[in-house]
């Protein structure tokens, strides 16, 4: 059953309706302080918190942590069975090696290519001389036709065989780039697939605890451990989708945890998630305590009230007097109509409809 905080009844409101006839119900308004608070429950957690998990499958060969200890960002915590991923890496490690003999194989190509590359270049200058040469001297009729279509085949042949020969020196050359790169990549994959075995810690903290033995097999969906910054702690609150919309950053939490019975903390919005999870109609919200206990946990469970708006000096009756939401009853058994405000656990606040020296009775 919720655990509400009862924040607004005060001393004289308890006199006040403890001094009214008991036998017929009958009580008068009352004024009073009244809070409107929404509900919230959730745990504590630790600041950064996280649940370690692995981006492999295998078997887990030694756990390199135990709980409580510090750890350090970067820190090994476990360690996978990795001697087929080991395997993997000597024969992309291999497989680069071969390829940069290749490479030198291609290397040469591509030296007696740029040679006929250039020997092309030099026959097309010497083809193309003769041919502007005889293209100018043929209006003089100085020179066959059958002679100049010679020329001008023999120079568009070199312009051909020049450009076919650039076009082969630039395939060699693309080839062992992509040679070279693509081994190259492999082995960086493979070596960092392999470095995934070893599963590292992702910020600086506490290990709180280890969910796993040594010889478990893992998976990615396998949780392993859980990290999270050491002295320092926040609520996780929850929150239904019909209280929503009333909360904003900065507002106040008056918080009670089961380990601190009869104690009440508050604390302070920071952070509201801007999505509903769909299986709980609920919202998440963070909040930080303004004077934390002396030792909180993970997981420990808290209830909340979340002030939304107080006001002072305003009519006030019990809740269990209303009738129908807004009725009361005067004169022992005459319905009134009432226009009600605020209200918080135990209380309602009166806007209109009733005077503070009128009795109502509880309805039977």
């Amino acid at each position: 059953m919720r655990n509400y905080i009862i924040i607004l009844i005060s001393i004289l409101t308890a006199i006040t309706f403890s001094c009214s006839n008991k036998d017929s119900g009958e009580i008068k308004p009352i004024k009073g302080t009244i809070t409107e608070s929404v509900y919230a429950s959730g745990i504590i957690k630790a600041e950064d918190q996280y649940t370690v998990l692995s981006s492999v499958s295998g078997v887990l060969q030694n756990t390199k942590v135990v709980v409580g200890q510090s750890i350090t960002i970067g820190q090994p915590l476990f360690q996978i069975d990795s001697d087929k991923a080991s395997l993997t890496t000597e024969n992309a490690r291999l497989a680069y090696q071969l390829s940069q003999e290749n490479s030198r194989y291609i290397q040469d190509k591509i030296s007696e290519m740029e040679t006929k590359v250039q020997t092309a270049k030099d026959k097309l200058a010497l083809d193309q001389s003769v041919y502007n040469r005889n293209k100018n001297i043929k209006q003089y009729n100085v020179i066959s036709e059958v002679e100049y279509e010679k020329v001008e085949l023999a120079y568009k042949n070199s312009k051909s065989n020049y450009e076919s020969a650039l076009k082969q020196l630039s395939q060699l050359k693309i080839q062992l780039q992509n040679d070279q790169s693509r081994n190259n990549n492999n082995l960086k994959i493979s070596e960092k697939s392999q470095g995934d075995y070893s599963i590292k810690s992702a910020f600086t903290g506490t290990l709180f605890d280890i969910l796993v033995k040594d010889g478990t097999l893992i998976t990615p969906q396998t949780p392993l451990a859980i990290i999270g910054k050491k002295n320092a702690y926040l609520l996780e609150l929850d929150i239904d989708e019909n209280d929503m919309v009333r909360v904003t950053i900065g507002q106040k939490v008056v918080v009670t945890l089961d380990s601190y019975k009869g104690k009440v903390f508050e604390a302070i919005v920071d952070k509201i998630y801007p999505i509903m999870n769909e299986r709980s109609r609920t919202f998440k919200i963070e909040a930080h305590f303004v004077d934390a206990p002396t030792k909180l946990y993970p997981n420990l469970t808290a209830e909340a009230n979340i002030i939304i708006q107080i006001k002072k000096e305003v009519l006030t009756i019990p809740k269990s007097y209303l009738l129908d939401e807004n009725f009361v009853l005067v004169n022992k058994d005459e319905k009134r109509k009432v226009k009600i405000g605020l209200s918080d656990y135990q209380n309602v606040e009166i806007l209109e409809g009733l005077q503070a020296n009128e009795s109502i009775y509880r309805p039977k």
